[in-house]
């Protein structure tokens, strides 16, 4: 019995690393549903957001090192630290600009290009992201705090204590993400669903000349989905960058949403979702039985083959429109 409640905590804390990695599928699946490209940069915008969120709260000068070296100067900070809320909400603005700019500088040019075209540009845009965030604010790492609460949760483990018995330690900031992450979800579907412009995304990923033909303006659609994948990527940022610190290794958490968006499916929000859970569950189950057999370290590469069995089987994912073509 006492096993069995132990698995059961396993898959708990499981399902909320799930919704982590659910956090940043996200962003590519919006990306995908309005350009028909896999965005390699979502997971770089993370951390540029993560980046800029910790300059702007701690009042850090932008280009800090590059004025120092250009002028002699020795600026460092403004001398004031910005509330969180403003913080966040003034990082907000910052993507929704980087959004505008990315739009007129990339997008605008490649209207009508293949898809690949497409994704060279979004590799070439997270290699850019990632050296102007370094300039920017300084390549090291930095505690990012902006009053989620941490550590393991006593009411979590004293109502399952209360309930089976055995208490489940669950980290507290696991249970803001996972609240979070299903407020976001929600109102991502309801906006694709049930919006004019949910529908003009979706006209415009299934044929960019044909949306343009019957007047959806490519500009606007593409502002507003990079606009609220980079509100995305600062909402991902902030979780996992108050739970391991603003790093060059959080940009690799778009690595870990692949597995995630081969099983929900590039177009469906749900399914990054859903593919999130399975991957943070099954990575955790799949280490408590079988790792102890081959040496353990499975969690760095279970989700991948697993991902690999449904690129075989089911190459569309759970959630994914099946793809049919005439010959």
């Amino acid at each position: 019995m006492e096993q069995l409640l132990y698995v059961s905590e396993i898959v708990v804390n499981g399902l909320m690393t799930g919704v982590m990695y659910a956090l940043v599928a996200l962003g590519f699946v919006l990306i995908y549903k309005a350009s028909g490209v896999f965005n390699y940069a979502q997971g770089v915008m993370a951390l540029f957001a993560a980046m800029t969120l910790v300059g702007i709260q701690q009042g850090q000068v932008p280009f800090a090192h590059l004025i120092n070296a250009l002028t002699g100067m020795h600026v460092s900070n403004f001398g004031w630290n910005v509330p969180a809320v403003l913080a966040i909400a003034l990082t907000a603005g910052v993507m929704v600009l980087l959004a505008i700019a990315i739009q007129k500088l990339v997008l605008q040019h490649l209207v009508g290009q293949e898809p690949i075209i497409l994704f060279m540009a979004t590799l070439g845009l997270a290699y850019f992201l990632e050296g102007l965030g370094d300039v920017m604010w300084g390549a090291d790492v930095k505690t990012l705090d902006v009053g989620l609460p941490q550590g393991i949760s006593d009411a979590a483990e004293a109502l399952t204590a209360r309930l089976t018995g055995y208490g489940f330690f669950i980290d507290r900031l696991d249970i803001w993400a996972a609240i979070i992450a299903t407020a976001l979800v929600a109102a991502l579907v309801a906006f694709s669903q049930y919006t004019k412009q949910g529908r003009a995304m979706r006209a415009v990923a299934d044929d960019h000349q044909a949306a343009l033909s019957v007047g959806i303006s490519l500009k606007f659609v593409w502002i507003m989905v990079w606009s609220i994948a980079g509100f995305v990527a600062l909402v991902a940022g902030i979780m996992w960058g108050t739970k391991s610190g603003v790093q060059f290794s959080l940009s690799l958490i778009a690595l870990k949403a692949l597995p995630v968006l081969m099983l929900g499916g590039f177009t469906s929000i749900p399914g990054a979702i859903v593919g999130g859970l399975i991957i943070g569950v099954g990575e955790k189950l799949f280490e408590y039985f079988v790792g102890p057999m081959i040496g353990g370290a499975t969690e760095t590469w279970f989700a991948y083959v697993l991902a690999l069995g449904f690129l075989v089987f089911r190459p569309q994912g759970l959630f994914g429109e099946r793809i049919i073509e005439r010959v």
